[in-house]
């Protein structure tokens, strides 16, 4: 981990906070900064010091590549090309939760550890007004990962920032809670094929109908994008998966009306899109107990892919 800084600011999201925010950047300091999924960790993607910070702040594996948000379209053309199937997306999920891994052009002058030395970039354009506003003020590429220690539970909440991050970043940016709550659907191309590397926060079956193709399934091994270790987004206790009645001393997170004696309720009439925004909520609340996680049933249909996607990893044997 790095040495801390002095103590953690929390900055609002007017004015003066968006412009201290950007000086922290160009200063090739760490800013928290809410988006539309979750918090991300954000550090100027063009200073090599600066990214290198995000690594260390977060216990990142090297490995790991990172997503570049940027303000607009033009910006993200700059730096990759994208196939006729990424522009169709773009033109369809940006801004919003969708992340683009496309080739990198050259001359691109963003720092060799965001890529983890493929020759791919991710790119995303995100919704959050703040997140927007931020990058307009800063003017430049930001590489943000989420905004927690690496393979925790994702940050949906400034407080969700501060207790994993803490000392380590320069500031947050407070936003609220974060709407989406799942980290975004990560896309490739393998030639004219679009490729689901990750699920997230839209469904397979919105951007299979936005290309009006299939989408191809990674068949995983290589990290060529972010979000694919095998254990992530995961609490301190075990976590024990498709549970319909928990045992002795387990917390229990429900779904649907069917879980009436659960602790937590990812949502009560089974609603997949109130169950992804509370996924690492609930999962904070649950952790601070400080008991095994027993989790229900989640159908694997629209978002609730994605929220299985997480819970998987959650409960993968940890490295």
């Amino acid at each position: 981990m790095t040495e801390p800084f002095e103590q953690t600011q929390t900055l609002a999201p007017d004015a003066a906070g968006l412009a201290q925010a950007a000086a922290f950047l160009r200063a090739g300091r760490l800013v928290a900064i809410p988006t539309e999924t979750v918090y991300g960790l954000a550090g100027d993607a063009r200073n090599p010091d600066a990214v290198a910070r995000i690594f260390a702040a977060k216990g990142r594996p090297a490995h790991n590549p990172l997503i570049v948000h940027l303000a607009n379209l033009d910006a993200a053309l700059a730096l990759a090309a994208l196939p006729e199937a990424g522009l169709k997306l773009a033109a369809q999920f940006w801004p919003g939760p969708l992340t683009l891994v496309a080739p990198l052009r050259a001359g691109h002058g963003l720092a060799p550890a965001v890529t983890a030395g493929l020759e791919t970039v991710a790119l995303r354009l995100p919704a959050h007004p703040v997140a927007r506003a931020l990058l307009a003020e800063f003017g430049g590429p930001v590489a943000a990962p989420s905004a927690n220690p690496s393979g925790q539970i994702s940050p949906t909440t400034a407080a969700h920032v501060r207790a994993g991050l803490s000392g380590r970043i320069a500031a947050i940016l407070d936003g609220g809670a974060c709407a989406v709550g799942l980290e975004s659907a990560i896309v490739g191309f393998d030639g004219p094929r679009a490729v689901l590397l990750r699920a997230g926060g839209i469904s397979r079956e919105a951007l299979e109908t936005a290309l009006g193709a299939r989408l191809a399934t990674d068949a995983g091994g290589k990290i060529t994008a972010p979000g694919q270790l095998a254990s992530h987004y995961a609490p301190r206790a075990a976590v024990r998966l498709n549970v319909t009645a928990s045992n002795p001393g387990e917390v229990w997170i429900g779904f649907g009306p069917d879980c009436a004696g659960a602790d937590f309720s990812l949502s009560q009439t089974g609603d997949p899109a109130e169950a992804a925004a509370r996924l690492f909520a609930v999962l904070h609340e649950a952790d601070a107990l400080g008991r095994p996680i027993a989790v229900a049933p989640v159908p694997e249909t629209g978002l609730g892919a994605a929220i299985n996607d997480r819970l998987r990893r959650a409960a993968a044997p940890r490295a």
